[in-house]
């Protein structure tokens, strides 16, 4: 059995969660009238598409500075909805735990398989 990479099962879990979050942001500012409608909705669907699809590429190079970079952009939503800026800055916090705790949990779990494969030799 492979064993999967922790930094990417943790990193998909979050993603996928905050297009959920993307989705309802955009449903209040569309009610809010904050811009044109088809302004919002383009940026609102685009970023939680991003978000939905990436963990789908998360693993291979530059994989992991994309989601940065949507982190950025979900937190500036708050633009239009204040909110964001509070919701998005949980998010990045997450993100950022996700990426140092699953690096950790990555590295400790491969340097057990190296010592269990040392020692059956």
């Amino acid at each position: 059995m492979r064993n999967r990479s922790t930094q990417r099962t943790l990193g998909s879990m979050l993603m996928a969660f905050e297009s959920f979050v993307v989705i309802f942001a955009t449903l209040v500012a569309f009610g809010l009238k904050v811009a044109d409608p088809a302004a919002v909705w383009a940026v609102g669907l685009t970023i939680s598409f991003a978000l939905i699809v990436t963990p789908a590429i998360l693993g291979k190079q530059g994989s992991y500075l994309f989601g940065t970079f949507l982190q950025v952009a979900v937190v500036a939503l708050g633009i239009w909805v204040p909110l964001m800026y509070v919701v998005g800055g949980i998010f990045v916090c997450l993100w950022a735990w996700a990426m140092i705790a699953g690096t950790t949990i990555d590295k400790a779990r491969a340097a057990l398989d190296r010592s269990a494969s040392e020692n059956q030799i």
